[in-house]
């Protein structure tokens, strides 16, 4: 294989796992507050279609990425009113939320359908960007640097500060946090909105990133990616990071499996590359579900309704 090869290779990698990025920070950072919201999928294709009108009606990226996160921390507020106020089964209601955003998005799209868009460019010069070994960390869209910092904020975020720590003793003991005085009902509604507006981003990332043409099902299912890997990095930033690009680099080879053949095919068929993310998805989901806690590192609350003795 050749050096140009392999930067191609990495180039498309780091594309590929940015969506799955920001929608796997924002479900942790709901997971850690005690919250199990399975409708990623479905926020994601909220704010794919959101970004995707925003560009296509003001050419305005940046107010795309904005309005895509209004929309994703906007949508899951229903899902947040039955099972934080009204105490739903945060299952049952997570797949629900993800029902209506993919029917909402395909909705909404069908007048775009066709529509071309001008998505993001390198915020670097072109010589470079266009550099044959700068492009490696010079040719990427600003979403992508800005999943760096972002992984780095949540990190700070939970780790260093109060605030983090009040949602970590919520996700932990929701009881215990509740008699000292902390809303809780009040932490996971925020942490509900953060969670949306981050898929909403990471759904935004495919049109403005990956493909700026509007098709349905946009997302391929990579929101069901992010549970899996938020379950994998075992709900830490750093871990998730480089989850997110194992994520990444199994759905590149599928391409060039398809595309080239070759090597690839005679390691494994192209629809098993196809099919590698997903299993891995389905081995996450079942540990969620085989495990009391999901997991030994999973908040001690995850999934479980708050339900206040006075």
């Amino acid at each position: 294989m050749s050096v140009d090869f392999l930067i191609a290779v990495l180039i498309t990698v780091v594309g590929a796992s940015t969506p799955i990025l920001f929608a796997g920070l924002g479900e942790l950072v709901t997971e850690k507050s005690g919250v199990l919201n399975l409708g990623v999928e479905g926020m994601m294709l909220v704010g794919a279609v959101a970004g995707f009108a925003t560009v296509d009606l003001t050419g305005n990226p940046w107010l795309a990425v904005v309005v895509a996160a209004a929309a994703g921390a906007l949508v899951p507020m229903v899902f947040a009113v039955l099972t934080l106020s009204l105490s739903a089964n945060q299952v049952a209601t997570g797949f629900a939320l993800t029902i209506f955003g993919t029917g909402l998005s395909t909705l909404m799209g069908k007048s775009f359908t066709g529509h071309g868009i001008k998505a993001f460019t390198t915020i670097f010069p072109d010589w470079l960007a266009n550099d044959r070994i700068g492009k490696v960390l010079f040719s990427y869209s600003p979403l992508v640097y800005f999943s760096f910092i972002m992984v780095g904020l949540v990190w700070w975020f939970l780790n260093r500060t109060r605030a983090g720590l009040i949602l970590r003793a919520v996700g932990e003991n929701d009881l215990s946090a509740h008699s000292i005085g902390y809303s809780v009902t009040g932490v996971r509604y925020a942490a509900v909105a953060f969670g949306g507006a981050m898929a909403g981003i990471g759904g935004a990332a495919f049109p403005l990133v990956l493909t700026p043409l509007w098709a349905e099902g946009l997302t391929g299912g990579r929101g069901w990616i992010a549970i899996a890997l938020v379950v994998f990095a075992g709900w830490k930033p750093g871990r998730l990071l480089a989850g997110a690009y194992f994520f990444g680099l199994l759905g590149t080879l599928e391409l060039y499996a398809k595309a080239s053949g070759t090597v690839f095919t005679a390691l494994l068929p192209s629809e098993g590359w196809a099919a590698l993310p997903y299993l891995a998805t389905i081995v996450a989901l079942a540990i969620i579900s085989a495990s009391k806690a999901g997991g030994g590192n999973a908040p001690a609350c995850l999934g479980k309704p708050f339900i206040p003795s006075t």
